[in-house]
């Protein structure tokens, strides 16, 4: 697999090629689901199939289940956003109550579980890394999983958690060397930044229409 381990320089730096185009593929999934199109999805698993690689090839196995748990998710998304756009475009609505709840369940005790997993069978940036460190990946792994999944419900809510995993995601990339990914959180932070204001201006709509009809 000497194609998976290829890289070109970049800014003086290394860079694995699957790192750069995988990302590449990230940032535009972003842009996409701005627009809400069915094309996130497709492009979210392409470039989850290319992080993987990237993350195999590094020996980093926490971010690559993490990627191979993006593209299983891009599959439901994509299941989800064809039905709720069988007939008409594609709602956005706030996460409820309930929902919420889940959510932060989920993100809290999910990341002391997989924490736990990633500590005790050394799955996590390097051999014998610091709880810290085992515990910051867990989070990404988790609340990237959580992200994705709201936003396959069209929840406004899933650019929120975005924003919570990329505070965590900039420092944790850089620790392991993929630079690349590093610098993406960064524009990460700002495009969810956009999204999340398209999507509950689009919901305030929505809510108008709703009352208004």
């Amino acid at each position: 697999m000497n194609w998976a381990h290829a890289s070109v320089e970049l800014f003086g730096l290394e860079v694995k090629w699957t790192d750069l185009v995988g990302n590449v593929f990230a940032l535009a999934t972003v842009v996409f689901a701005m627009r809400k199109s069915i094309w996130t999805w497709p492009v979210q698993f392409t470039g989850a199939v290319l992080l993987f690689v990237a993350s195999v090839t590094s020996a980093v196995t926490g971010n690559a289940l993490k990627q191979a748990l993006f593209a299983g998710l891009a599959v439901y998304g994509w299941w989800r956003w064809r039905r709720g756009m069988a007939d008409s475009p594609l709602t956005v609505r706030h996460a409820t109550a309930r929902e919420r709840v889940a959510m932060v369940a989920v993100l809290v005790l999910g990341t002391l579980a997989v924490a736990a997993l990633f500590k005790t069978f050394d799955l996590s940036w390097y051999p014998g890394a610091p709880f810290a460190v085992v515990a910051a990946d867990a989070y990404i792994f988790v609340g990237g999983a959580v992200a994705t999944w709201a936003q396959g419900r069209a929840l406004v809510d899933f650019w929120i958690v975005w924003v919570l995993v990329d505070l965590v995601g900039v420092p944790v990339a850089f620790n392991g060397g993929l630079y690349v990914s590093a610098g993406v959180y960064v524009i990460f932070f700002v495009m969810v930044l956009v999204g999340f204001a398209k999507w509950l201006r689009e919901s305030r709509t929505a809510v108008q229409v709703a009352v208004s009809a």
